[in-house]
């Protein structure tokens, strides 16, 4: 594969840092744009990362030891549009990967504070990239990280598509999928949505939208040290459901699904995600086409992957229990769910990582720093409700 030029928004992050790593491992030139926004929300909340990460200079020195190239690990801000222009001009990438979003649904529903900025940060980010690549005149494939929360939880199949046909009162048209989000946060990853696409329709800008499920995990094909380790949030803020479980189970507190535990959603491992970024980076659409992607690997439930854990842990001697809680959301306990996923199995996608594997690799990865994660119990249990 030719060396392009990569450059990634949101370099810092949970899958920001592993796939600069990745895409730096594999012989391309890899620009990183990063305003540490996470580490500092993160320590807002009164959380941490359960694994240590670097400071972003001391990242990239370990990067440059391992694999003998250079990460350009910027500090800015996309919502600074002057910024992001010149940032694009002079590189000229090939690539533009966008993860710098506020990426937690609690974050956004905290109160109207933290429901402007998501809103704000994540859809002004986002225009000011449509934008640049336009003005500039650039043929960059953008790689948008968007998820499945955007479309709910349907009655029907949901497509592998941007379009749908329907019959509305006797008369068939096309429209856009159907979407009905969950947070404040999922809708802005809707009005993303619609305005790559539009912009698509508009200008002829190529893009793979990506509709990924809850991402688990602490290593990739490329992390394997504590040196490259990315962050591993698991409050109830930044923790997505599986990481959270375990770091329950390391501290020996009840695993605690939200209300019935019925929600079924697609998950993937971190090594998994890395692998179908790769290639939906490596191929992408014919230029100016708008491609949707569903990307998840297994459907399970919160009550499953709570008996995962829960077996997992008894493989390693921890004796781990399961208490449902009151659930702070709203949303369908039981439900149907049925995603379509064709595009990364017609470019060979193959899984690699399990759920009850990549739960206990999470489980000996999070056993050495158990006592730095004792002191961060209380932020567990959810406190952000959606409805007063």
């Amino acid at each position: 594969m030719d060396k392009k030029k990569i450059m990634i928004l949101g370099a810092d992050g949970y899958l920001g840092w592993p796939l600069s790593l990745r895409m730096l491992a594999k012989g391309n030139e890899v620009l990183g744009i990063d305003n540490m926004a996470t580490r500092r929300s993160v320590e807002e909340v009164g959380s941490t990362s359960a694994l240590p990460i670097g400071s972003p200079e001391n990242r990239v020195k370990a990067a440059r030891k391992k694999f003998g190239g250079e990460i350009n690990l910027i500090n800015g801000d996309i919502t600074n549009h002057d910024f992001l222009y010149k940032s694009i001009k002079e590189f000229k990438p090939d690539t533009i990967v966008h993860f710098a979003e506020q990426r937690s649904a609690p974050y956004s529903m905290i109160d109207v504070k933290h429901a402007g900025y998501t809103m704000t940060n994540n859809i002004v980010g986002t225009i000011n990239l449509i934008y640049a690549i336009k003005d500039l005149g650039l043929n960059s494939h953008i790689v948008k990280m968007g998820t499945m929360g955007e479309f709910g939880t349907p009655k029907f199949d949901i497509p592998e598509a941007a379009f749908v046909d329907v019959e509305i009162n006797g008369k068939k048209d096309k429209i856009t999928t159907p979407k009905w989000a969950g947070s404040w946060y999922h809708w802005t990853k809707v009005h993303d949505t619609n305005n790559l696409l539009f912009a698509s329709r508009l200008w002829g800008i190529t893009t793979t939208d990506i509709m990924q499920g809850p991402v688990y995990g602490t290593r990739s094909s490329e992390i394997n040290s504590e040196a490259l380790f990315t962050r591993f949030d698991f409050d109830e803020i930044w923790g997505t459901v599986v990481n959270r479980y375990c770091v329950e189970a390391a501290l020996g507190e009840p695993l605690t699904p939200y209300g019935k535990g019925g929600q079924v959603r697609g998950f993937l491992s971190l090594q998994d995600s890395m692998d179908a970024l790769t290639l939906l980076i490596e191929n992408p659409p014919e230029e100016g086409e708008y491609r949707t992607v569903n990307q998840f690997m297994e459907l399970l439930s919160v009550n499953e992957i709570a008996e995962i854990v829960k077996a997992e842990s008894a493989k390693l001697g921890i004796e781990a229990t399961i208490k449902n809680v009151e659930n702070p959301r709203v949303e369908a306990e039981q439900h149907y769910y049925n995603p379509e996923r064709k595009v990364l199995p017609s470019l060979g996608f193959k899984l690699k990582v399990k759920m009850k594997d990549g739960v206990g690799q999470i489980l000996k990865d999070l056993m050495p720093y158990k006592k730095n994660i004792e002191k961060y119990r209380n932020v567990i249990m959810p406190k952000t409700k959606w409805k007063a």
